[in-house]
């Protein structure tokens, strides 16, 4: 199966955002816009929904300091009951200091987990780059020719409103994922 893709290459970072709103407003659907870097607002331009990153972050650093908890309860009261300087053997006040650095350390190692799974980054994996100069200089808009209603005069002119560099038309194979 084979994709239709509309390419327009722009210069600056404001035009890309300007488009990309315009694009979406319009009804057409966006396949992807790449940048050199990292462009304010053009998540929200792309109509993107907010990451569910941080609620996975602070699951996972309770999850890890409940567990850290647990352990250091069961090694010092139950398992292994050591009378240190006449302690008391669930002293909770002193796991305190261990608790937060493992909660930070659970939080954050499996955060990055979790992104590089969510995004499908992988060891080996190979880079879809549309145009090379993509990351020099040059944003790119990508639009998916969806149906019969996409009129290619009509987002030519809707581009060439935000100082659209150029465009380009690609038929793009689909891979079996």
């Amino acid at each position: 199966m084979s994709r239709r893709l509309l390419l327009g290459v722009f210069d600056n970072e404001h035009d890309i955002l300007g488009a990309t709103q315009a694009a979406r407003e319009s009804g057409y659907k966006i396949v992807d816009v790449y940048a050199p870097y990292a462009v304010h607002g053009l998540d929200h331009a792309m109509g993107l929904a907010s990451s569910h990153l941080p609620r996975v972050c602070f699951a996972l650093g309770l999850s890890g300091a409940a567990f850290k908890v647990w352990f250091e309860y069961w090694t010092t009261a139950t398992d292994w009951p050591i009378n240190v300087g006449g302690k008391p053997f669930n002293s909770l006040p002193a796991f305190v200091p261990v608790t937060f650095e493992v909660m930070v350390l659970f939080a954050g190692v499996s955060t990055v987990i979790a992104f590089l799974y969510v995004c499908g980054l992988f060891p080996g994996k190979k880079a879809n780059i549309v145009r090379h100069d993509v990351s020099d200089h040059r944003f790119v808009l990508v639009l998916e020719q969806s149906d019969a209603a996409f009129d290619i005069p009509r987002v030519k002119r809707l581009l060439e409103s935000f100082h659209v560099a150029q465009i380009e038309e690609r038929l793009e194979e689909e891979t079996a994922r």
